[in-house]
């Protein structure tokens, strides 16, 4: 059994409110406060990689509303950053060293 975090009273263990004094539990089924379904998604994560400064803003913004849907664009982001820093040192290094060899 379930029990409202705010009044205490014993809910069944699907309940997404509390019939008594109306407390909306923050994601009860997968479904936020605002009614939006939050669940990671694999295009908002391609998004974030393709514009990480857009999977950024979005992972700032939708943190507390859909923290998985955020956590999707942030990954996205965050990879794309890591791949690019990789790069761009292979890529210096690889300047450096046919600085020397000619």
């Amino acid at each position: 059994m379930k029990y409202c975090t705010t009044c205490g009273k014993e809910l069944a263990d699907n309940a997404v409110s509390c019939p008594n004094c109306g407390y909306v539990f923050p994601n009860a089924g997968g479904t936020s406060v605002s009614g939006v379904h939050d669940a990671p998604s694999f295009g908002i994560a391609l998004l974030g990689f393709l514009f990480p400064l857009i999977g950024l803003i979005l992972y700032v913004v939708w943190k507390p509303a859909t923290p998985l849907r955020a956590k999707s664009a942030g990954k996205g982001a965050l990879t794309a950053i890591i791949i690019g820093v990789i790069f761009y040192i292979i890529a210096i290094a690889s300047g450096a060293l046919s600085y020397f060899y000619y």
